[in-house]
C-alpha cells in the first residue's frame, strides 16, 4: 500500500473548511507557476501540531469557511502575485475568468471573504482583478 499524498493527510488533519493551498502550492493549483515547493503550503483558520511535509499558514478570516480550496488559493495568490504568478497577471485573469465561467469559483463568495481579509494586498489585488475581469 502506498502512502497518501501529503495534501490529503493535511486536509484530513485540518479539515476542508477554511483550508486551501498557499504560496507556490496555490500558484500550482491555478497553473500559473512551474515552481515546485519543497513542502505543501496550506492556509488554514487554525494551525495544528506540525505535519511532515506541510507548511501551515494561519488566516483568521472566518469568511474563508465558505470558500472552496481553489477560492482560498486565489486569495493566497493575491497576497503576492508578483512573486507567485510567474505566468503573468494576464494569465491569472484568464484562469479566473475561466473558473468563474465553469462555476469552479464564486465571485460573490470571494467578495464576501475579501471584505474580511486583514491583508491589504489581498483587498487591493482583488479590486484590480475584478476590474480586469470586466475590462477584458
Amino acid at each position: 500500500m502506498t502512502r497518501p499524498r501529503v495534501e490529503d493527510i493535511a486536509r484530513e488533519v485540518l479539515g476542508e473548511e477554511g483550508t486551501g493551498p498557499a504560496g507556490y502550492s496555490a500558484a500550482r493549483e491555478w497553473g500559473v507557476t512551474t515552481q515546485v515547493p519543497s513542502s505543501f503550503h496550506l492556509a488554514t483558520l487554525w494551525t495544528t501540531d506540525p505535519i511532515a511535509g506541510v507548511t501551515q499558514h494561519a488566516r483568521r478570516n472566518k469568511e474563508r469557511t465558505k470558500l472552496n480550496a481553489k477560492e482560498i488559493a486565489l486569495l493566497e495568490l493575491l497576497r503576492a502575485p508578483d512573486l507567485y504568478v510567474e505566468a503573468g497577471w494576464g494569465t491569472l485573469v484568464e484562469r479566473v475568468r475561466d473558473a468563474l465561467a465553469k462555476k469552479v469559483v464564486r465571485e460573490d463568495a470571494l467578495r464576501a471573504a475579501v471584505a474580511g481579509e486583514r491583508n491589504t494586498a489581498v483587498r487591493e489585488g482583488f479590486a484590480e482583478l475584478a476590474a480586469d475581469l470586466v475590462a477584458r
